[in-house]
């Protein structure tokens, strides 16, 4: 295959010849990113701008703002659990998500605060003096913490993937939904009336502060709490009756449709109606696929110029008038995500 065959998107030959004044292509729109503070905001409220919630999670989110309770959403890979989010934001204008990743070693104090211990002592030593009054300068509030901020407004809190957690983390979360409030013992300790601390919030490009009173934390709004799970674990009851739950519902082929066309374009979405259908029969299946694997595939589809002599394998849908031809590439990208690798 001759360099001039290749598809537009494919930049390496793997062929050895170094390649001079290198050009990538433009990358998908959900695939940006941004090196400034007002471009990472821009690229947030796009996620919730592409994202169309079904009527079933517009319903669970209003409840969950009127009766002040976090939503416990589970669903398929790829149903729009964490874009549920970043969509409520923008619509309701309750600036960006603060998004708490969880991870098999994450603790609640993670999400609430963290204290430099070893910077305040190493500024003591070289001042000559350890004022109290400034230990607010070394702790800093967690999404979870800046999320219980006493606010007028309530912020959107993206709790990911608890189902990766400790068995318990999610009993060590109920005082704080119960109560919305927590205390930091490092202030406490002191008998501090009054603390600047530090948020992971940034307000033109600077870090944020707020003020802590007694060393507790109170929020005046409580928060929207967005706590997704793949289903990994089952939740303790006392948990599970804190929160309201949601199942995302797998898209439609016609919000497939929608979807394929915020991203990219009516025309790449008219041209992938087989792909689409395609994809909604593996999945009602019992297949797992995951949206952005559709999405993946259909850019790369759409974008390229394919070699004449290129072989492909042929698929067809239950609908006879829809013959889909896979390429082995689309076919790696759309892989049944509960297949091992070596299959």
């Amino acid at each position: 295959m001759s360099t001039s065959d290749l598809p537009r998107w494919k930049i390496y030959r793997g062929d050895g010849q170094q390649q001079k004044d290198l050009k990538l292509p433009p990358p998908p729109s959900w695939r940006e990113f941004k090196d400034d503070p007002k471009g990472a905001i821009e690229q947030q409220q796009r996620k919730g701008e592409t994202f169309k919630p079904p009527d079933v999670a517009i319903e669970m989110v209003n409840a969950a703002l009127a009766l002040r309770r976090p939503l416990l959403i589970t669903g398929n890979p790829g149903t729009g659990k964490s874009s549920l989010a970043y969509a409520v934001a923008r619509e309701l204008g309750l600036g960006s998500v603060l998004k708490w990743a969880i991870t098999t070693r994450t603790t609640l104090k993670d999400g609430l605060y963290s204290y430099d211990a070893i910077a305040r002592l190493q500024d003591a030593q070289v001042s000559g003096k350890d004022n109290r009054q400034e230990t607010g300068n070394y702790i800093t509030l967690g999404p979870l913490g800046t999320a219980f901020l006493p606010d007028d407004l309530p912020r959107v809190l993206l709790i990911d993937e608890i189902d990766k957690s400790e068995i318990d983390l999610p009993n060590d979360l109920l005082n704080l939904f119960e109560d919305g409030e927590f205390s930091i013992p490092e202030l406490q300790r002191l008998e501090l009336a009054e603390a600047e601390v530090r948020t992971i919030d940034r307000i033109e490009g600077k870090q944020r502060k707020v003020k802590v009173y007694d060393g507790v934390v109170r929020c005046r709004a409580f928060p929207l709490v967005i706590m997704t799970s793949n289903g990994e674990r089952d939740f303790p009851p006392p948990f599970l009756r804190r929160c309201l739950r949601l199942r995302m519902p797998n898209p439609s082929p016609q919000e497939l449709q929608e979807i394929v066309e915020k991203h990219l374009g009516k025309q790449a979405a008219q041209q992938s109606t087989a792909l689409i259908n395609w994809f909604c029969q593996q999945i009602e299946a019992g297949g797992i696929l995951a949206t952005d694997q559709l999405l993946n595939a259909i850019h790369l589809r759409t974008q390229e110029t394919t070699s004449p002599g290129q072989k492909k394998k042929t698929q067809t849908s239950s609908d006879e008038s829809l013959t889909l031809t896979l390429s082995d590439l689309e076919r790696r990208l759309l892989k049944d995500l509960s297949t091992p690798e070596d299959v």
